[in-house]
């Protein structure tokens, strides 16, 4: 028979369990040179396209991003203009964009301005030192193949944090949109700031006619008429100073770039300010890989491509390492601005050189066409972003579907707007972990018995006439046997024997469900079947998986409980014991 070729592109992508036959060695570890060994010429003038339109994107937002950061806006450019280049040479997606994030943000806040003590020339070294250990911990997490590690983010953790993210930016971008400023590093702080000058009076008018009206402009731009609004309203905004002088009506304004391009250098903290900022590296090395690895993998589907996790990790870290060593800030991959990419025709990698080099024109060429962009637009952009950010939705669906979950959720919130983003996931992730081993160690367990009209054997609670033969005791455990619930396995067994309407002659144990033992519990099944022999009562396996029987054998448990004990199936177990106990049928 020939084999039919998969008529739908989606489900071929996702079929797709390697590289490219001829991405080997060199081209393993650096896709964009892959990329542009086979680029063809009619990719070339979509790709010019998109790297313009996407530069009319990246600019407003790379600079808002970075005031938001607690850095001058210049930066943001300079963390999106090499990353940018980096990540098109060594990351695996084709046309994922990278640069200054509001999820991270905050999270660089909170870790340079404590270290900075108002003093803005170091905090640009601090930053250039928190990107390069981000992506020193991502290029090494990548070559050690530690892309799982995402996986402790569970979705409800990812919702609160992205929702206590998406407050904390809102509270601290709050004055800016309304002309003035205020001081604190904890929202809480902020808040009180916040609200003590509009109680004071400190709002400008006319910067908040301003702002307000550029962050609606974004959000009906964005959500009615599938425009770049942030390009559209933020340029009106700076005509809009440009034309009426509202600078000198107190909106304060970008003023003059530094003309150039990004410098080359190792920012120099102490040893103690390095070692203050690993840990909101790691955190934010993890946060950025999970969000790249969604967007990564949801348009690797829609290009049909392949895209590793562990290069992805080696990728961004890449560019946070350029973004360190010149001048930028840690960054991460963009769900705002990706798409732009993509619906303006994006094939390659191309597409971002394009966006970096016309950033790079722009400074050299061009630095006062920015003069006039207020601070109040700015922050409207970001605090469009935040809104964007709010998962409420789904908040909803956890609370009716799984409670616990929706609780997780909201402790993630409230640790991320309480204590700060790494300790709040910190937090989040320890109550996760906590759950599942509480889920371990008291698992679903079930006395089995054979319904009428139905095949195999059930659940007794679940039906209640299931037949159960005089005699023998079929037992289900729902989870691997471990150090945590051994004992809780040994009680149950006696309990079931002692509450059987029938002396127990023999216990059959169904242990598809169980996936691994250890030691403990290995020690434990032996004791129990000395004990139930003790009682008169053989002791047998049903269905265990190979892997688990080799892991008895090796700890010598397999000859002591008997081979003899353990059954392929349920089905043989009963037979055998039938035949035994032939009075019992």
């Amino acid at each position: 028979m020939e084999a039919r070729a998969i008529e739908n592109p989606a489900a071929a992508a996702l079929l797709r369990i390697g590289p490219p036959a001829d991405q080997k060695g060199m081209y393993r570890w650096l896709p964009g040179l892959y990329v542009l060994r086979h680029y063809q010429g009619t990719w070339l003038m979509p790709d010019l396209r998109a790297g313009l339109v996407l530069t009319a994107i990246l600019v407003p937002v790379g600079m808002a991003y970075s005031t938001a950061a607690g850095l001058p806006a210049i930066y943001g450019l300079y963390a999106t203009i090499v990353p940018l280049l980096a990540y098109a040479v060594f990351g695996p997606s084709r046309i994922l964009v990278l640069g200054p994030d509001s999820s991270l943000a905050p999270m660089i806040a909170a870790a340079i301005v404590p270290l900075a003590a108002g003093d803005p020339a170091h905090a640009l070294i601090l930053a250039g030192m928190l990107a390069l250990l981000a992506g020193a911990f991502g290029v090494l997490a990548g070559v050690l193949r530690l892309g799982f590690i995402t996986d402790l983010l569970a979705k409800p953790i990812r919702y609160g944090y992205m929702n206590g993210i998406a407050l904390t930016v809102l509270v601290s971008q709050m004055p800016k949109l309304f002309g003035f400023s205020v001081k604190g590093e904890s929202i809480i702080d902020r808040g009180i700031g916040f609200g003590s000058g509009l109680f004071e009076g400190k709002t400008n008018l006319v910067a908040l006619a301003l702002g307000g009206t550029t962050l609606v402009a974004i959000m009906v731009l964005k959500r009615f008429l599938k425009m770049p609004g942030v390009l559209f309203a933020v340029g009106g905004a700076t005509i809009a100073v440009a034309v009426f002088g509202l600078d000198r009506l107190g909106v304060k304004i970008l003023g003059d770039l530094p003309q150039g391009l990004p410098q080359f250098g190792l920012p120099m903290p102490t040893f103690k300010e390095i070692g203050a900022l690993c840990a909101p590296a790691i955190g934010i090395a993890v946060v950025s890989f999970a969000d790249t690895s969604v967007l990564s993998r949801v348009y690797a589907i829609k290009t049909r491509t392949h895209v590793d996790p562990n290069q992805e990790m080696i990728g961004l870290g890449a560019a946070n390492l350029a973004a360190g060593l010149f001048q930028g800030f840690p960054i991460s991959s963009s769900a705002s601005r990706t798409p732009v990419a993509e619906a303006s025709g994006a094939k390659t990698q191309l597409t971002t050189v394009v966006g970096a080099v016309a950033i790079a024109l722009l400074l050299v060429f061009a630095p006062r066409l920015l003069h006039d962009l207020p601070d109040t637009a700015l922050a409207a952009v970001v605090i469009a972003s935040a809104i964007g950010l709010f998962e409420i939705a789904d908040l909803g669906r956890l609370y009716r579907i799984q409670r616990w979950e929706f609780w997780l959720s909201w402790a993630a919130f409230l640790g991320v707007v309480l204590l700060g983003p790494i300790p709040g996931i910190l937090i989040a992730v320890g109550i996760a972990l906590a759950e599942f081993v509480w889920d371990a160690w008291k698992p679903h367990h079930a006395v089995l018995g054979k319904p009428e009209g139905v095949s195999g054997f059930h659940d007794v609670t679940r039906y209640p006439g299931a037949h159960q033969f005089p005699g023998l005791l079929l037992f289900r455990w729902d989870a691997p046997l471990f150090f945590a619930n051994a004992e809780q396995f040994r009680v149950a067994i006696l309990d079931a024997v002692a509450a059987a309407v029938t002396p127990v002659r023999w216990v059959i144990v169904a242990a598809e469900p169980v996936t691994s033992v250890d030691v403990t519990a290995v020690d434990m099944l032996t004791e129990l079947d000395s004990t139930l022999h003790g009682a008169g009562i053989e002791f047998n396996f049903a269905e265990m998986k190979d892997p688990v029987k080799d892991q008895l054998k090796r700890m010598n448990a397999f000859e002591t409980l008997g081979e003899h004990t353990f059954f392929v199936t349920v089905g043989d177990a009963v037979d055998a014991y039938l035949a035994k106990h032939p009075d019992a049928r």
